[in-house]
């Protein structure tokens, strides 16, 4: 867990217990007796047709992040959640970070209201908030260390799976809490596509278009066009939020045996939003009586600036050659450009003004990554077997150059605009490259009804800091072995016990004090679950128990710009999901977390057995969503959701505490097809439906984080 602030938060001249809500409780449950009550219904007045529907609902809810198999969810030895394009779409999530909100394990206001990047802690660790994410499944190559993290517009994706606990053994470096895998869209072979336009709060207007289909008379070649460019002012004064994506795709049937997909992701953000923390005093509680407005920007408008530019291209191949045997090759090159000034407070000066500092950045990163696979499936005697056989590489290089400075106070009551740097520093000059080569191995056994995972991996893995001025370097070379072992019985109604043990490792980039790398974090898990998917219903149901532990845990330094591995997080805890069909109009999505996340070993005695930062020791939602079918509202859809978080620690000392909160959001849309515009709809999303003024979480006791306000967009859309 990296409990660092993920902005400059330095004068960079020092060296380059709640319980859980009675609603969620009934809805878990009416939501399992529904879901039990209409399968047993659908056995007794369908039996002809169960063995065809259940086919069918299994295909639509295989996940392949956790296994890089089809598999399907009730036979995956470890806990999941998939989050679909209609679900996310559905509440107006704009980011891959907000499209996780209701999805349990999953804590995604680490940063409040920024949606600069794409935060997300996963039971309890936040290492892999901004680099733990796999696209189509290789890793979006971004740097931890540095401000070159990515992200991937929600618009361009078909689903996002999370993957909760250790993923090492099929993707080398990762966090032991979890990993985020996004799945994008595909070309097709049927014509068809959306444009879309919209318009919001704080001045929100975008515009998107995903078009599909086949090229030339045989239908070999299909393509895809996927784009979207959005604007806003925030809730922050002086700041706005600007970004463009373009996607082209081609997908190529050569043989029946054989296909190649193409594809670019371009992006341009001109303007990356609001990104920093302010004090505890002053946020959460008062500040000589006083508390400060969460649309305050402690910043420069004539400073203030981040820029990033991303180029994405690859292609994915793959032959079957019969007899249960598909080999796969994909690979992706990457190059990030960013930019960043930043302006930023670091604690009081006086009664009324916040000292402040200047921290920039000029970063160039290229990745690649590949991944190659060999698949078989085969019988011995009574034992199935699914093999996996895979060799991977990844490299990154980032150039990075941070300047750094001193600016005037600011009154965070009655601020006044314009001022210069008081000094300005040397700049950081460095390069950030990692090398890793992993070779994989996994078999996933089937005798009668019990389920057999076995897996292991081994990695070599190469780090070099170098800095660019005195020609000097910190490097460090390392190989792992990563391992997984998972039992799964799966009986004839659906219900599915597990249990599993993984292993994860996260080699960085990050220095001590000594400008020596840190040892790579070593993590291990338990699970012990229970996952249900009654028969002929795509309805799921899980409970997850988990035991993590992760070494050499890295965390930054206040005010210095140096790590530290300060010992050992310990997170334990249940995590209980349910997504049913309760009838054919009214759906509902539930969940509770409860995560017990601890400093189990620490080299400072005061921090030692303290709960972690950035984790809610619980955490609730529930959505539900109806569509009116029939009547004279046919057509009109509605949803409405809750979530819920508390016991939120302020800082590693838990001197101080996030107050508890709960957040409402709602949605609103039309189908204009049942008035005659075919393929017309509208929809009018809005997020914290209360307007609460709320901190969502603390770094420290100087680095706040306020959450998100009242958000209103309305879209139409034109399908065809």
């Amino acid at each position: 867990m990296f409990d660092y602030p993920p902005f400059p938060l330095k004068p960079m001249h020092s060296r380059s217990r709640a319980t859980l809500p009675l609603a969620i409780i009934i809805a878990l449950a009416t939501a399992a007796a529904s879901s039990a009550t209409m399968a047993q219904n659908q056995a007794q007045n369908q039996q002809a047709d169960v063995a065809q529907d259940t086919s069918l609902s299994t295909m639509k809810v295989v996940g392949e992040a956790a296994t890089k198999t089809a598999t399907p969810f009730n036979e995956t030895p470890q806990a999941t959640s998939t989050v679909t394009f209609e679900e996310y779409d559905q509440r107006g999530a704009r980011t891959v970070q907000r499209a996780l909100n209701y999805t349990p394990g999953t804590y995604t206001n680490q940063v409040g209201a920024s949606n600069r990047y794409d935060y997300i802690v996963l039971r309890g660790f936040s290492d892999g908030s901004v680099n733990n994410t796999f696209l189509d499944g290789l890793k979006v190559m971004g740097d931890g260390a540095a401000y070159s993290s990515l992200t991937i517009d929600p618009w361009f994706l078909e689903s996002i799976e999370v993957v909760k606990g250790p993923a090492s053994v099929l993707y080398g470096r990762a966090s032991p809490g979890g990993v985020v895998a996004l799945t994008s869209r595909r070309p097709e072979f049927e014509d068809s596509g959306e444009v879309r336009l919209g318009i919001g709060t704080n001045n929100q207007r975008e515009a998107a278009f995903d078009i599909t289909g086949a090229l030339g008379e045989q239908k070999r070649v299909a393509y895809r066009l996927t784009g979207r460019g959005s604007a806003a002012d925030t809730q922050f004064d002086h700041v706005e939020d600007e970004s463009y994506f373009f996607a082209p795709q081609l997908t190529w049937d050569i043989t029946d045996a054989t296909s190649l997909n193409l594809y670019a992701y371009l992006s341009h953000q001109p303007e990356g939003g609001y990104h920093a923390g302010l004090p505890y005093e002053g946020t959460v509680a008062s500040h000589n009586g006083k508390h400060i407005d969460n649309t305050f920007f402690e910043g420069e408008d004539d400073y203030d600036k981040f820029e990033r530019d991303q180029t994405l291209l690859g292609y994915e191949f793959e032959h079957r050659f019969g007899g249960g045997m598909t080999a796969r090759q994909k690979l992706r090159y990457l190059e990030a450009d960013v930019e960043m000034d930043q302006v930023y407070a670091y604690g009081w000066a006086n009664d009324n003004e916040l000292i402040r500092y200047f921290s920039g950045a000029d970063e160039h990163l290229t990745a690649l990554t590949l991944d190659n696979q060999f698949e078989w499936d085969v019988s011995s005697g009574d034992l199935d077997h699914l093999l996996l056989v895979g060799v991977d590489y990844q490299t990154r290089d980032n150039d990075v150059d941070w300047p750094s400075g001193g600016f005037p106070n600011i009154d965070a009551f009655n601020p006044s605009y314009g001022a210069d740097p008081t000094a300005m520093y040397a700049s950081t000059r460095e390069r950030h490259e990692i090398d890793q080569t992993g070779i994989y191995l996994q078999d996933q056994m089937q005798w009668d009804r019990w389920h057999l995972t076995l897996g292991g991996r081994y990695d070599w893995v190469d780090i070099k800091n170098t800095n660019r001025d005195s020609d000097t370097a910190s490097s460090l070379d390392d190989t792992q072995f990563s391992g997984r072992v998972g039992l799964l019985y799966a009986f004839d109604n659906g219900i599915s016990p597990y249990i599993s043990y993984n292993t994860a490792f996260t080699p960085t980039s990050f220095v001590d004090a000594n400008g020596d790398l840190l040892k790579p974090m070593e993590g291990e898990q338990y699970e012990a679950g229970l996952k249900y998917q009654p028969n002929g219903t795509n309805d799921r149901y899980s409970i997850a128990l988990f035991h993590i532990t992760q070494e050499n845990v890295a965390t930054k330094e206040q005010p210095t710009d140096d790590y530290r591995a300060i010992g050992e997080i310990e997170s334990q805890g249940v995590e209980l999901e349910a997504h049913t069909q309760l009838t054919d109009a009214f759906s509902l999505q539930a969940g509770y977390t409860f995560t017990d996340a601890t400093y189990s070993k620490s080299d400072d005695p005061t921090e030692q057995g303290n709960e972690a930062i950035y984790s809610p020791r619980h955490m609730a939602s529930v959505w539900g969503y109806y569509d009116f079918q029939r009547g004279p509202i046919a057509g009109l859809n509605a949803g409405l959701g809750v979530r819920y978080n508390a016991d939120i620690q302020a800082d590693r000392a838990n001197t101080e505490k996030v107050p508890d909160y709960t957040l409402v959001d709602a949605t609103l849309g039309y189908d204009f097809s049942n008035v005659g515009l075919q393929g017309v709809s509208a929809r009018l999303n809005v997020n914290n439906l209360l307007d609460k003024d709320y901190v969502a979480s603390c770094n420290s006791l100087e680095f706040c984080y306020f959450g998100a306000e009242r958000s209103v967009e309305a879209t139409v859309s034109y399908s065809f």
